[in-house]
Order: structure tokens, then sequence, then C-alpha cells
């Protein structure tokens, strides 16, 4: 009994805490994902055999549609209607992104940034993911703003 206790009170202070760090990282206007290292970063750590990775959906018309799809469901939330980025999530137009393989993109699917707030869609069938992926490098890159 006195265990339970013991680690229901830890994970209510860590629940605690993470929600006062999110509601003072967003209290500025600032998205929370636009703070601290480069939001792309984790692109770069994709190891060499998911890189080179090829998308078998690459050729199926009708992937991007089901992709698009998908994404309506399960990513526009945090990425935005147009995956520009919206409160919760980077913009998935930007050069990082459109640059990556499709074997990387896949491996961030498959595998989230968890400490940035993307889940992990490894429970979403591998299709499915390679139909994401196919939406994603269909987006036409983020326009480039003049200084």
């Amino acid at each position: 009994m006195k265990r339970s206790v013991a680690i229901l009170t830890v994970v209510t202070a860590t629940f605690l805490a993470l929600a006062v760090s999110l509601s003072s990282a967003q209290k500025d206007g600032v998205p929370a994902w636009k703070k601290g290292p480069n939001v792309y970063a984790e692109l770069e750590k994709a190891p060499k055999k998911a890189v080179n990775r090829h998308n078998p959906m690459e050729s199926d018309p009708d992937a991007v549609a089901a992709g698009a799809n998908l994404f309506d469901q399960h990513c526009a939330e945090c990425h935005g209607e147009m995956a520009e980025g919206a409160r919760k999530g980077p913009s998935l137009r930007a050069d990082p992104v459109q640059q990556a393989t499709p074997g990387t993109l896949f491996w961030i699917l498959t595998n989230g940034v968890v400490r940035r707030g993307m889940p992990v869609w490894s429970k979403l069938p591998e299709p499915q993911r390679w139909q994401l992926v196919s939406y994603l490098k269909s987006l036409t890159p983020a326009q480039k703003t003049a200084p």
C-alpha cells in the first residue's frame, strides 16, 4: 500500500511539473516547438539503414490521397491543416522535412519525437505510414520570406 501511494505521488508530481512547464511555455504566444534547439534535428538521427529505405507506395496513385486523409485524422491537430506548423508542431513544408528521404520520414513516424510531444506511430500499419510519407513528400515546400 505504501509503495502504491509513493508511486502515485511521484507520478502526480511529474504530471504537475510537466503541466506547469507546458503552460508557461505557451503563455508568451510562442509555440513550444519553436523554443530550444533545432526542431528538425531529430531527422539527422535516423540510422543509415532507415535513411536508405525506399517508399513501396511511391508509385501508388492513391497513396497521396490516402496519406492526406490520415494526416487530417492524426497529424493536422499539431502540424496545422496545411502542414504549415501550428501551436504544437513544426511545419512539415520546411526544407529539412522536404529534403529528408522517405525512409527518414518513415523512421520519424515510426519512432516519434516523444520528448517534443510527437507520438510514436508504430501501431499505425506500415502501409499507412508509407501513405503519410507519400503525402508529406507531395507537399509544396514553404515559401521563403524576404528579410
